[in-house]
């Protein structure tokens, strides 16, 4: 519990970084400098500003300084980091298939920032995940091995067949995730991911186009359901499969 305990609090700090990733990459900008501002007055923020998740609760969710609004993603982002760095060492335990956990949960993390903010999800990010992604598959290999393979070339090939299909209707952005989501999750649970993200994608967009009342030409990011779904899928994926057989038995 202590390890536990321990990574929550990693999750935490990382999910602070993994906002800035978000918000800068896609605009081009250095993650290093300059350092975390406040948007509104370009005030640069104190150690009490930058307590993760609690800062924003201290300050009441807005700038010390001028007093513009903070985006509530920054807490939540850092929160789930830490819920999920901390529940997949509980679930998972110390072992090479941690680190495959991990990173996948970092790149969720991050690509669900971009595309809530920017609805972009950005190369850079899908291909510095890739090498270290595909060298854990190898270290904490799927049964068959070639599962990855398999998942990695189905997870591109029918996003980019819907995207077709759909004319425009799917982002690149979202066909290249689905390749590092195949690359991890093998192919019968990245089709699972597919069915789950779609059903959320059409419960989550129909609300917020009844509640805006918005055209159905609205575009929506797509990002944070394919995240939500690949989640469920990576850590009960066999089990969901399993209790569906089941009704049939």
């Amino acid at each position: 519990m202590l390890m536990v305990f321990f990574m929550g609090l990693v999750g935490v700090i990382l999910g602070s970084f993994f906002n800035v990733v978000g918000l800068r990459i896609p605009k081009n900008k250095s993650i290093i400098a300059p350092p975390s501002h406040c948007p509104g007055c370009a005030h640069m923020l104190s150690s009490i500003d930058l307590i993760p998740v609690l800062s924003y609760g201290l300050l009441r969710g807005k700038c010390r300084v001028c007093g513009v609004r903070i985006s509530p993603i920054y807490p939540l982002v850092e929160a789930v980091t830490a819920l999920l760095f901390a529940f997949a060492t509980w679930h998972i335990g110390w072992a090479w298939e941690l680190v495959v956990t991990l990173l996948f949960i970092s790149l969720l993390m991050i690509i669900t920032v971009s595309d809530i903010i920017y609805m972009l999800i950005p190369d850079k990010v899908l291909l510095f995940f890739l090498p270290f992604l595909i060298v854990g598959r190898i270290l904490s290999p799927l049964t068959p091995w070639w599962d990855s393979v398999l998942g990695a070339a189905f997870g591109f090939l029918i996003l980019w067949f819907i995207a077709i299909i759909s004319q425009g209707g799917m982002g690149g952005g979202d066909i290249k995730l689905f390749l590092l989501i195949g690359l991890v999750l093998g192919t019968v649970n990245t089709l699972l991911t597919l069915f789950f993200a779609a059903l959320i994608g059409l419960v989550f967009g129909g609300t917020i186009l009844m509640i805006h009342k918005q055209g159905r030409e609205t575009p929506i990011p797509f990002g944070p359901a394919i995240v939500i779904a690949a989640i469920v899928v990576y850590f009960y994926g066999i089990e969901i499969m399993t209790a569906y057989w089941h009704l049939f038995e």
